[in-house]
């Protein structure tokens, strides 16, 4: 969930439930306020009406009855109040002109008269005529006897319905201000979190390593978010001259690692071929002078053939050093070479692809393979999964990558064997080097194709610079291909490079 919604429900909750606190305290409020006024003006118009009731006696053969007559001004038609006065030994009651005239009446229960004998007056709520009614119950007690109830009604139908209105308008009402509130306040966190978005967008491009350059317009005030923007351009600007001065000492050391590299092949190319001429024709040189000494053992002797015999032995000494000179170089050679793969690939240079039939490769590597200096047999496993395969890549580069491997298991493997074989797997070909050398750990394999990276057990035992499983890993990831490794101390290692086949089948 975003800034900006979170910020929008927050303000849309927070505002709504101020205006739902406000809407009922003031529903509340008018209702008991309108109450108040209402009970109160019942109880006015109660005690004027008791002002103009008048008792009247008369006699009968059951003795003196009491009546109680309401003085002919309070019986005149009343829409706002209801009169009704209720004779408690006759149980007459005189209505007002506007009861009289419906035939209704005032409800008068047992629980009105029952406070009115203890004195007490009371409001009481009632339906008469299809009419809510709030009915207020004044006794009416003469010379400490109670002869009647006044009973004062007025209808409440109007306040309900202004209640009723008053509470549906208002919950219209809070309905629109919390949407249009949310509106506005959803446009208005845009606008003001648009600046962290367009600082978002900036570091997603830096982080893409799109454009360093790319600076957060703002144009708003200096306040918090403006200070921060300032602050991040600020630190874009530092980084972007960092990464500029990187970029270019990255790329004067590789041009100084592929020009070394071309500038040592040429000398090193003419020491080995100037050694190798020197030590064909001293090794000639030497034969001939060993068959001049066999014909001087028959007739001569004394120091004139002891210095004879000087040249073969100082000739033996020369070639001994000639051939010192042609392994160090050739092993130069080799160097030079693998860091001139590794300076290419951090060029990003991309190896030319075409379309190669893997069957001739494997076997003319499996042919040279036999060739190399080892102590371990040299087998050729199943190669029928590559029957008919084809993939899309360089043919140097992959024999290059399968002689690393092989020159790697024969490097490690004092005695058994290495093996060479292929498995297919959906898609993909694999080519299988296995070998029943020193192993590894497995703690040492995620860092076997880090440059110069040599495993413990290896160093000082084997010759080597660490710098080919590093050349095979980049001819894997230029073919779009993935190494698999499986290796046990003291057991050997298998790698199976897997090599995506474009090609369908039926097209093969």
């Amino acid at each position: 969930m975003s800034i900006r919604l979170r910020l929008t429900l927050w303000y849309s909750g927070i505002l709504t439930v101020t205006l739902l606190l406000f809407g009922i305290g003031l529903y509340y409020f008018l209702s008991y306020s309108l109450g108040v006024d209402l009970r109160t003006n019942l109880k006015s118009q109660a005690a004027s009406v008791v002002k103009r009731i008048q008792p009247a006696y008369s006699m009968s053969l059951d003795g003196v009855n009491f009546e109680l007559l309401l003085n002919g001004q309070d019986m005149r038609s009343n829409s706002t109040y209801l009169l009704q006065v209720y004779n408690i030994k006759s149980q007459y009651k005189s209505k007002s002109q506007f009861l009289a005239a419906y035939n209704i009446e005032l409800p008068m229960t047992d629980d009105i008269i029952a406070r009115a004998r203890s004195g007490v007056d009371g409001y009481d709520r009632s339906q008469v005529g299809g009419l809510q009614l709030l009915i207020y119950s004044y006794p009416l007690v003469y010379g400490g006897q109670l002869l009647g109830v006044l009973q004062v009604a007025a209808a409440t139908d109007s306040l309900n319905n202004f209640l009723d209105t008053l509470q549906y308008t208002f919950a219209l009402a809070v309905l629109i201000t919390i949407l249009v509130a949310a509106t506005i306040g959803w446009f208005l966190a845009r606008k003001v979190l648009r600046p962290i978005e367009q600082v978002i967008v900036a570091t997603d491009q830096i982080e893409n390593g799109v454009d360093l350059s790319r600076r957060i317009d703002y144009e708003g005030p200096r306040d918090e978010i403006g200070r921060l923007t300032g602050t991040i351009n600020n630190m874009l600007a530092r980084i972007q001259g960092a990464y500029t001065e990187l970029e270019q000492a990255y790329a004067a050391q590789r041009r100084f690692v592929s020009d070394a590299s071309h500038e040592l092949r040429t000398p090193l190319t003419t020491i080995r071929g100037n050694v190798d001429l020197l030590e064909k024709m001293w090794r000639k040189q030497a034969i001939e002078t060993a068959e001049a000494a066999k014909g001087l053992e028959a007739g001569e002797a004394g120091g004139t053939g002891l210095q004879q015999l000087e040249g073969p032995q100082t000739l033996g000494v020369s070639l001994d050093a000639m051939k010192d000179i042609a392994e160090e170089a050739e092993r130069m050679s080799r160097m030079v070479n693998d860091l001139l793969s590794l300076a290419r690939a951090d060029a990003g240079v991309q190896i030319v692809k075409e379309e190669v039939e893997l069957t001739p490769l494997v076997e003319e590597v499996v042919r040279r393979a036999q060739f190399l200096p080892k102590k371990a047999e040299w087998r050729t496993g199943d190669l029928s999964a590559l029957d008919e395969v084809r993939v899309l890549g360089s043919k140097d580069y992959l024999q290059q990558m399968l002689f690393i491997f092989i020159e790697n298991a024969f490097k490690y493997t004092p005695s058994g064997f290495v093996e060479l074989s292929a498995v297919r797997a959906d898609d993909q070909i694999g080519l299988r080097i296995e070998d029943t050398g020193i192993g590894m750990e497995k703690d040492e394999i995620p860092r076997i194709f880090d440059r110069f990276y040599r495993a413990d057990e290896s160093r000082g035992k084997t010759a080597g610079t660490g710098l080919g499983l590093s050349i095979a890993k980049w001819i894997i990831d230029e073919h779009g291909g993935s190494v698999e490794v499986k290796t046990r101390v003291g057991e050997g290692t298998v790698f199976i490079v897997w090599l995506p086949i474009p090609f369908p089948m039926e097209e093969q």
